[in-house]
């Protein structure tokens, strides 16, 4: 299943994407597409359901974050070889862990806004794990039971506020409007192979990232089941897995997004994404004409 919100932000709606690739209504059967809804018994109940009998909305609708009242946004860094190479760091010998603020999370296809006094804004596709339950101390191998399902997740980074102003990430990665996260959240049932998904992302039509899942150092299962043991994961919380070579930090010389830069990017089978990089309204420039 896709499942989905839509609407103007803070009043969004849930919703299901049907065969036919029609957004229906699913307003009459769950609050939200949150941690509750994510339950097992709740999606085969709307695995069930007709959706042909369902209302129709608008194509045109604003999507929103696809998943709602997030509890935790945890990160990997680092999780491909070839990217730790780009960045000039060591491949993590554990689980590099990092958070972004849920204030972070936007809706697919918003608006990205510079902060103010930042100078070295960074793209980065990556695949985002959804927790379905409770999870503590579960192991590997059960841990695809703990997972409700995948989505596309941009981990939009300022460089200058993770890397050098101290030792730690979570300053260059939980600004406003910097975790992008869906269209759709498609649950596991229907996503064949997590740790063989190709992924892209270009800026302005030009495309930077070119990579697969299949290259990650640490593989979803693998993640959940080692974050399980330092915390508890409660459903609908999101886990970043980490992005494949191609940032703009690692280009020559690097590169930067800029208001009215064009973002594009997608994983395969979970959608695409589209930004537009904006000022952050303080440092907009007000254009008056006078007659």
């Amino acid at each position: 299943m896709k499942l989905l919100r839509y609407g103007p932000l803070g009043q969004e709606k849930p919703g299901i994407m049907d065969d036919n690739g029609i957004i229906r209504n699913l307003s009459d059967v769950v609050g939200d597409i949150n941690g509750a809804t994510l339950s097992a018994d709740n999606l085969q109940r709307i695995q069930a359901l007709d959706l042909s009998s369902l209302p129709i909305v608008d194509k045109n609708v604003r999507l929103g974050a696809c998943v709602g009242n997030v509890g935790k946004f945890l990160c990997i860094g680092l999780n491909y070889a070839d990217h730790a190479a780009e960045s000039g760091m060591n491949i993590p010998e554990e689980p590099e862990v990092f958070t972004k603020a849920t204030s972070a999370i936007s809706g697919p296809n918003d608006d990205i806004v510079q902060p103010r006094n930042s100078d070295k804004l960074d793209w980065e596709v990556e695949l985002a794990i959804v927790i379905g339950k409770h999870a503590s101390y579960v192991s590997e191998e059960d841990a695809h039971e703990y997972i409700a399902g995948y989505c596309v997740c941009n981990d939009v980074s300022e460089r200058t506020f993770q890397l050098e102003k101290g030792s730690q990430w979570d300053k260059g990665k939980g600004c406003d409007t910097f975790g992008p996260i869906g269209p759709w959240l498609v649950t596991s049932d229907e996503v064949k192979d997590p740790n063989n998904l190709a992924m892209h992302l270009a800026v302005n039509g030009k495309t930077f990232q070119n990579g697969n899942s299949k290259t990650m150092v640490f593989k979803p299962a693998y993640i959940v089941s080692y974050l399980s043991k330092f915390m508890s994961l409660q459903p609908g919380d999101i886990i970043s897995t980490g992005t494949p070579p191609g940032v703009g930090l690692g280009q020559t010389p690097p590169l930067y997004l800029k208001p009215g830069d064009k973002i594009t990017l997608g994983i395969e089978g979970l959608g695409t994404q589209q930004q537009a990089v904006v000022a952050h309204e303080k440092d907009r420039v007000v254009v008056s004409v006078s007659d």
